[in-house]
């Protein structure tokens, strides 16, 4: 798999993968894939593959971060 190393939130493509969301996060993949699982995180399943919106992305870590 290649390693990508995101420096800004430009850079982040439309859609994240599960492994990308892991790597954005500093989590493993299990944990990623525990985390799209959870009812508030917004993940789109599209066939056998979840995707998560980059807008929703954003979106869902401001709200963890008001909640603290």
């Amino acid at each position: 798999m290649k390693k990508t190393q995101y420096t800004s939130y430009d850079q982040l493509p439309l859609m994240l993968s599960v492994p990308e969301v892991a790597a954005v996060l500093g989590i493993s993949r299990a944990g990623a894939y525990e985390l799209v699982h959870t009812e508030d995180f917004p993940a789109l399943k599209i066939g056998s593959r979840i995707v998560v919106p980059k807008e929703k992305f954003l979106a869902w870590i401001d709200t963890q971060m008001a909640g603290d």
